[in-house]
């Protein structure tokens, strides 16, 4: 099952905002609260969807042409984005989500967990980062991975083997996130890296847990070619 990658093997520094003193977390909540109310302006107030049963998908069978280039593109309430699939990398990986998104898997789903700096996530039907669509892939991202700006990949839990991937994926807001090369190279935002970074303002950075201020769904999600 997937979990929030701070809670797992994600090695954030977000995961020891609970320890700091309850002046620095109430600094942090203010300077927080300020950057998420700027953040909101670009958003359009939606409601939360209803959680969906996970599991039950069959895994998409064959793969992406390596010639072409892939991008898919999300539409959300608080704008648009788009990333290039890495079939390169990640070649079974990237065909399960083209393959999900094709069916209309992600249309409806949020992002349930944000961590300012760090990385928004989503891709859970059930909407708490323990859902998934019923398999897995499994492509070991590169010794020399790194999770910069714009990275997107795909979380797993700590007990899973490094590339695991479900449907539950993560873009990272920060300039590095410094995490180990564990998680399946999904793709690289190619437009709408400030989108990204709105909905990355729209957490609180005293939370571990990455509880958004803000419904964020992906209204649609689609890949071309």
């Amino acid at each position: 099952m997937l979990v929030p990658l701070a809670a797992t093997g994600c090695g954030s520094s977000s995961s020891n905002a609970g320890t700091s003193s309850s002046s620095a977390a109430a600094t942090a909540s203010t300077a927080g609260a300020a950057s998420s109310k700027a953040a909101q302006q670009g958003c359009t107030t939606v409601q939360a969807p209803a959680p969906r049963k996970s599991g039950g998908e069959k895994k998409p069978r064959g793969k992406l042409d390596a010639s072409k280039t892939y991008t898919v593109t999300i539409e959300t309430n608080c704008g648009t984005f788009a990333f290039k699939l890495d079939v390169k990398d990640s070649p079974d990986t990237t065909a399960a989500f083209a393959g999900l998104v094709k069916r209309g898997f992600f249309n409806g789903l949020t992002f349930h967990r944000i961590v300012p700096g760090f990385v928004i996530q989503g891709g859970d039907p059930a909407g708490t980062g323990a859902g998934g669509p019923g398999f897995s892939t499994v492509d070991p991202p590169p010794k020399n991975a790194d999770y910069t700006l714009g990275t997107v990949a795909m979380a797993k839990t700590q007990t899973e083997p490094a590339g695991a991937a479900g449907s539950q994926f993560f873009v990272v807001t920060g300039q590095d996130a410094q995490l180990p090369p564990q998680y399946a190279l999904l793709g690289k935002v190619t437009n709408g890296l400030d989108v990204v970074q709105r909905i990355g303002r729209l957490g609180n950075p005293a939370d571990p847990n990455g509880t958004p201020t803000r419904v964020i769904v992906m209204k649609k999600v689609s890949v071309s070619p």
